[in-house]
């Protein structure tokens, strides 16, 4: 299957006719892309709406629908601008393969502002222009035949669907269905409840009136029991759905919280009693270096003067005391002199004598004098109490220094505490946070309260419906002998038996196939090879869990928001691998959250190999220049327009061979 042309006129924010060439084929070698950029609100959505509403219609799975009506939804699909008298219409020109030749259907379907019955009309164009009648009876039956509903979603798809499946621990609703397509479950359930009704049809064929009337009060029973339950099985899932994005508006409540300051405002009063005790701690502090100012510590401000006195003291004193000796000395002298006076010696040599002794001393102490006058007149009790005080001055200033040290580390903490008292919420804002932490956590707690009951409901329908199912057999069992028809009930129980395992049997062997090509196409893209070495998908649930080389299991929490986007892209290929069917695939924004690496990954490995056509309706932010140079330099895009959208008259014009760069 090829899209070749899509044409819209009034649609959106697309004004009059507009048409977009959508073949990929050129005169030069073929290239899958086609690329559409806009930015956000300027019709990328839109033109996956078009595809979608020319597909399948009523059934359509459009983005902006939402619980509208198929009417409203139309109506809100007119252009603002659009002049009354003229008609919304949507063309989509497709090329398929039928009985081994290529054909072209045109899909037109065009409808008016508040139409009478509240649906479009439908109309195919073949190849001859003519309106195939029979072909617009059957259309849905026919386009389920090349690209079934359930499935589509492999193939058109947006990157708000690769979010969910990648944040989800099980894929969403749609992807499971489209799963339960791919696989052919579908068509073994549609089998499995044919067989229930033959089997229903033969008991009131084998029953009398009485029987007949039992028989019909309990399959009325049971078919209450099983519309409740298809009642209870949606409500489910809408709660789940609801728990998780009350989860997710919870996680934003509480990390606005922390972020804005309510988590520190809860310990603000602790802060603030922290804060005074570092306070008072810190005046303690400059109160006793203050003390210190007020006794000796001053004296550290003339260290100069200060050794100065004390040199000086230590010389005057070494002088006194030289001068001491020095008179004992000459005592000494006079009485040897004296002394030798009385002896018989000659008066030579007794002036000789005396002579010695004067000079002697006079190079004794010569060195010894002091050059200057004493001036500072220091005794030894003074020179004693200088020593003192020089001894507690270098205490004073080591205690100084130690209490500076503390004030200092204790002014970086009070700066810390009233940054962080600072941050804190206001009481009045701390209070909105905390109510809408509170408020987001009721709801999760109500809605999974909704869950847990809705669940219990379902649970308690299903052993109603088979207690009614078993007693509706063991009526037919003891009270119709029919032995023809109870022959064909036994046998379809026999089937539905066979068809269960058939099931099962055949879910294993599509699913392993699956598995191979998930985890092919996953470490494809990836550029860690050794991250995953084997990927198994739930039978029930379809959940993804992944391998290592060891056997062990890889969490998925343990992945980059990259690598989970990756992954869930790999799914969704391998889907559309396992599916065998030949179709375009069209991607609404589609990089996301990747990084540059991803990026790249996907733009080189992905884009180019999805299909043999790839419609990608992109932002600037998303393949931007460089992205689209390594396109163009690979030779991918055959095609490339630019949605440019008017904010003043809110309208969107296609561009064709332009885009961003």
């Amino acid at each position: 299957m090829l899209f070749l042309e899509l044409v819209l006129q009034n649609f959106g924010p697309y004004s009059g006719r507009q048409v977009i060439n959508l073949d990929p084929r050129t005169e030069e070698n073929p290239r899958p892309i086609l690329l559409l950029g806009g930015m956000n609100g300027g019709g990328k959505t839109t033109l996956m709406d078009a595809i979608r509403l020319a597909l399948y219609g009523q059934r359509a799975q459009c983005s902006t629908r939402g619980n509208l009506s198929y009417s409203d939804f139309l109506n809100q699909c007119v252009n603002s601008k659009a002049n009354p008298a003229e008609k919304t219409r949507i063309e989509l020109l497709f090329e398929h393969v039928e009985d081994d030749k290529p054909v072209r259907y045109r899909i037109v379907r065009y409808w008016e502002k508040n139409p009478k019955d509240g649906k479009d009309t439908l109309g195919i164009l073949g190849d001859d222009d003519t309106w195939p009648e029979s072909l617009v009876k059957i259309w849905d039956d026919y386009i389920e035949n090349l690209l079934p509903l359930g499935i589509s979603n492999l193939f058109l798809f947006d990157g708000e669907q690769v979010k969910e499946l990648a944040e989800q621990e099980t894929p969403p609703q749609m992807v499971i269905e489209a799963i339960r397509g791919l696989l052919g479950l579908e068509l073994a359930d549609k089998l499995a409840v044919d067989l229930e009704v033959l089997v229903n049809r033969k008991r009131k064929e084998m029953a009398d009136t009485k029987d007949l009337a039992n028989l019909e009060e309990i399959e009325t029973r049971l078919l209450q029991q099983q519309e409740d339950y298809q009642i209870t099985e949606q409500k489910l899932a809408i709660f789940k759905n609801q728990v998780e994005e009350l989860e997710v508006i919870q996680r934003e409540a509480l990390d606005k919280f922390v972020s804005e300051g309510g988590k520190i405002a809860a310990e603000r009063s602790q802060l603030e009693e922290k804060q005074k005790e570092k306070t008072t701690a810190l005046e303690t502090i400059r109160q006793s270096l203050c003390e210190l100012a007020s006794d000796i510590l001053p004296l550290a401000l003339i260290p100069n003067l200060f050794n100065q006195v004390e040199v000086q003291g230590a010389n005057e004193f070494r002088n006194q005391q030289v001068q001491l000796a020095r008179d004992v000395l000459l005592e000494r002298d006079k009485r040897l002199l004296e002394w030798l006076s009385q002896l018989a010696i000659a008066s030579t040599q007794l002036d000789k004598i005396q002579s010695f002794l004067a000079e002697d001393i006079d190079n004794l102490y010569a060195n010894s004098l002091q050059a200057e006058a004493p001036w500072l007149l220091a005794d030894e009790e003074s020179l004693s109490q200088l020593d003192n005080v020089r001894y507690h001055l270098q205490n004073a200033r080591n205690l100084a220094k130690q209490k500076l040290s503390n004030l200092k580390n204790l002014e970086e903490e009070i700066i810390t505490l009233e940054r962080q008292v600072q941050t804190a919420a206001e009481p009045e804002a701390y209070q909105k946070l905390r109510d809408a932490v509170d408020a987001a956590q009721n709801q999760v707690i109500q809605a999974k309260a909704n869950y847990e009951t809705t669940r219990q409901k379902l649970a308690t329908l299903t052993d109603a419906i088979e207690i009614t199912k078993k007693e509706l057999k063991d009526y037919t069992d003891k009270n119709i002998d029919h032995k023809n028809r109870e022959h064909i009930i036994t046998s379809a129980s026999k089937v539905q038996e066979t068809l269960k395992v058939f099931r099962e049997k055949l879910t294993l062997r599509k699913l392993n196939k699956l598995e191979e090509e998930v985890k092919n196409c996953f470490l494809y893209l990836l550029h860690k090879s050794d991250l995953v070495f084997r990927i198994a998908i739930d039978t029930k649930t379809f959940a993804l869990s992944l391998f290592d080389f060891d056997g062990k299991p890889v969490p998925k929490h343990r992945l980059s928001a990259g690598e989970k986007q990756l992954l869930a892209i790999a799914f969704l290929w391998g889907l559309a691998k396992v599916s065998g069917l030949r179709l375009p695939v069209a991607i609404d924004t589609p990089l996301g959250r990747l990084d540059s690496s991803h990026r790249n990954n996907l733009v080189e490995k992905y884009f180019p190999a999805a299909s043999h056509q790839v419609i990608l309706l992109s932002t600037d932010t998303e393949i931007g220049n460089k992205e689209v140079e390594t396109l163009r330099k690979n030779e991918a895009i055959a095609r490339e327009y630019l949605l440019k959208y008017d904010s003043v008259t809110r309208q969107t014009t296609v561009l064709e061979n332009q885009y961003f760069w």
